[in-house]
């Protein structure tokens, strides 16, 4: 077997999606070979070790999130509210739909492994850092430096609160969105004036 086959590599990554999602997030890695139908050694063999299955799975889902969630921070809109609301939405909207499999990334994974730990927060910090070049480039906050502060503010805050929310499902959606959307708007307010 050929570790660094794509098709193969990518069958194994939609099995350990399918294990985590049936099983939640302390799956074991042999639940995810015996849904993939194969061992754990040749579980390993295609992605070096469990880090290296850990960190294609964030690879995975990481980018994806950020795919959806990108359209949202350049899409021109004169309303900032409207475009908080969206993003927040989005990330919300996605989190509460793949439960198990953002607590396998963002809880198991990462508490696991300190190179999946720096990973994830690699990737995060680029969004942070993609959020905060739009809004200079946009001049929604027109110092460079204060506009990277904020994307990286309202990322972070966005991520905790919705991971808070996960725990709270008592909590109704449109409160944890407009509470959000609230903060950020506040938040360009404070930096457009003066």
């Amino acid at each position: 077997m050929n570790g660094r086959d794509p098709d193969r590599r990518k069958a194994l990554l939609d099995a350990a999606d399918r294990a985590i999602l049936r099983e939640g997030p302390h799956v074991s890695m042999a639940a995810i070979a015996a849904e993939a139908g194969i061992t754990k050694p040749i579980l390993y063999r295609h992605f070096g070790d469990k880090s290296g299955l850990y960190q294609a799975l964030a690879d995975r889902h990481v980018r994806r999130v950020i795919a959806q969630l990108r359209p949202e921070f350049v899409r021109t809109r004169t309303d900032p509210r409207g475009r908080a609301r969206a993003a927040v939405e989005v990330y919300l909207d996605l989190i509460s739909a793949n439960q198990n499999l953002y607590r396998f990334l963002f809880h198991r994974a990462s508490a696991e492994d300190t190179g999946v730990r720096s990973h994830m927060t690699a990737l995060v910090r680029g969004l942070g850092e993609e959020l905060g070049a739009v809004l200079a480039a946009e001049q929604v906050v027109p110092d460079a430096v204060r506009a990277q502060i904020l994307g990286h503010a309202f990322v972070g805050m966005v991520q905790t609160t919705g991971d808070w929310w996960l725990e709270h499902p008592e909590v109704e959606r449109e409160q944890v969105v407009e509470g959000l959307v609230e903060v950020i708007v506040a938040a360009f307010i404070s930096n457009t004036v003066g």
